[in-house]
């Protein structure tokens, strides 16, 4: 399993545009976190629908990484995501991700978003990521 430190190096060498901090990884899961700005609010001072779907990919991405290794061409193939309740515009956004399914070309995993320190989820996503050919033996 490759460490969080180790999934931050690299995320932050390949996708440098991500603000994303990975604070866990897990057999299977992830928890990260992006600290919210005035840039990322839409008008009515409420958090923009791109932002939680971010987190959410990025949460994705990185258990699917802490699980397999560092494998940069696994890509997106599906997403879904449920907008529940407002997130907070003074609070960081967090997801936590558990992989649901790891096959051999698919992986399939789930993401809940909160604003930090709430208890209520604001958002679920679930999404699905395709593995190069020998990601997975």
């Amino acid at each position: 399993m490759v460490s969080a430190e180790g999934i931050a190096d690299f995320l932050r060498s390949e996708f440098p545009q991500t603000r994303c901090v990975v604070e866990a990884v897990g057999d299977g899961t992830s928890t990260v976190s992006l600290e919210i700005t005035a840039h990322e609010l839409r008008p009515g001072g409420t958090v923009s629908g791109p932002v939680l779907m971010s987190v959410a990919d990025v949460a994705l991405y990185v258990a699917i990484l802490g699980k397999l290794g560092i494998i940069p061409l696994a890509v997106t193939t599906s997403f879904t995501i449920n907008f529940l309740r407002r997130p907070a515009a003074d609070r960081a956004v967090v997801g936590i991700c558990n992989l649901l399914k790891v096959g051999h070309s698919l992986v399939v995993g789930e993401v809940a978003l909160y604003s930090r320190g709430q208890d209520e989820i604001v958002a679920h996503a679930v999404g699905t990521y395709s593995l190069p050919r020998a990601a997975v033996t």
